[in-house]
């Protein structure tokens, strides 16, 4: 089957895009090159094409009653023009997506799902919306979505929308115009730095996008591709969907416990599996690993104690442009997590020695 291609390919292809298959899409993975693409989000900014992205509307007087029952988090009480990073798990508690829920009037939310999983998290809130007085619809086609990131952005998107962008808060959603287009504006993002994620007509993605690189070309902005994302989401410490998280894990094994909100009133889907988790603790937690050299340990790769024995293995593993030295995620076994622990990673039947870190590993300073 061909790869969907999203509104912005053209503009990918005339900026001399390599591009990628991943999750159904042809995406762009660079432009230039990962590395100076990683360093423009982390000293000025870079502009992401994540139309791949899928979203998904609830609509009606239960639409926060149903995601309430579907979802691990509490979105009733999200309030209007916010939004909330949660998940929607089986039964069992393992995690079958992490998403972003917007809740975007009285009766109406909007979920931003994984590309890989937008078709899953649709059916499933499908069925689990079942009794609810809601309509729920993949309208995943009728946006494009553009990401700003970097400590530049808010510079870059001040001249072209009419919005004070000092008043829109983290984890907030407002609808504004860019570049005369309308725009849902939400102050989000995937890579550890300031940024913005803008909902645009398809139709308008073109000149929304060009209008963000003219912005900003003397702030150094640079269009940015899958590759840079990954090593910026790794820096910061935040999981992906089929490395760190998956329907073998759940929220507590990843240190994200704290979106399962076991207090809100009602039953949910896992709420009973999450709640013996919750109590009874897990066998192995998530962890940040550093190297002293520049050879990455990398997905797979097992986590060995000092005497050799294995206790775990890497999710996510790279060189960290930032900070110089290669760092990785892994889950370990409990009695190994914490920060100063002396381990080793089996990469290719060389022990190479890595050190226990907090996460994340690069929190930017303002």
């Amino acid at each position: 089957m061909e790869s969907r291609r999203t509104p912005l390919h053209a503009e990918h292809e005339a900026l001399g895009a390599m591009f990628t298959d991943f999750a159904g899409w042809r995406m762009p993975l660079r432009y230039d090159s990962e590395l100076a693409e990683h360093h423009a989000v982390r000293t000025s900014a870079g502009l992401f094409d994540l139309t791949h992205m899928g979203e998904i509307v609830l609509t009606g007087p239960e639409a926060g009653a149903a995601l309430d029952h579907a979802l691990v988090g509490h979105a009733s009480a999200i309030g209007v023009g916010r939004a909330r990073y949660t998940m929607i798990c089986e039964a069992d508690g393992g995690v079958v997506d992490d998403l972003i829920v917007y809740r975007t009037g009285d009766e109406e939310y909007l979920v931003v799902a994984n590309a890989s999983n937008a078709a899953v998290v649709h059916e499933a809130l499908v069925e689990r919306a079942k009794g609810f007085d809601t309509t729920v619809e993949d309208r995943s086609t009728d946006y494009a979505l553009l990401a700003v990131q970097g400590p530049k952005a808010t510079a870059i998107l001040a001249g072209l929308t009419s919005t004070d962008l000092g008043a829109v808060k983290y984890y907030a959603s407002y609808p504004t115009e860019v570049a005369g287009k309308p725009v849902l504006l939400a102050r989000t993002g995937y890579t550890g730095e300031d940024g913005f994620e803008l909902f645009v007509a398809p139709a308008d993605a073109a000149h929304v996008w060009r209008a963000l690189l003219e912005a900003g070309a003397p702030h150094d902005l640079k269009p940015a591709g899958l590759g840079c994302r990954d090593t910026l989401r790794l820096e910061a410490g935040m999981p992906l969907y089929g490395n760190e998280l998956g329907r073998d894990r759940t929220p507590f094994q990843a240190n994200l416990g704290r979106v399962v909100k076991l207090d809100k009133p009602g039953d949910f889907v896992g709420r009973d599996a999450l709640a013996a988790v919750a109590e009874q603790g897990v066998g192995q937690v998530l962890v940040g690993l550093k190297t002293a050299s520049r050879r990455a340990p990398r997905h797979g790769y097992p986590v060995l104690d000092a005497s050799g024995a294995r206790i775990g293995e890497v999710t996510s593993g790279a060189l960290s442009p930032t900070l110089g030295y290669s760092v990785a995620m892994a889950y370990v076994t409990v009695g190994h997590t914490e920060p100063g622990t002396q381990l080793s990673v089996d990469v290719r039947g060389r022990h190479e020695p890595v050190e226990v870190v907090a996460l994340p590993f690069y929190k930017r300073t303002s």
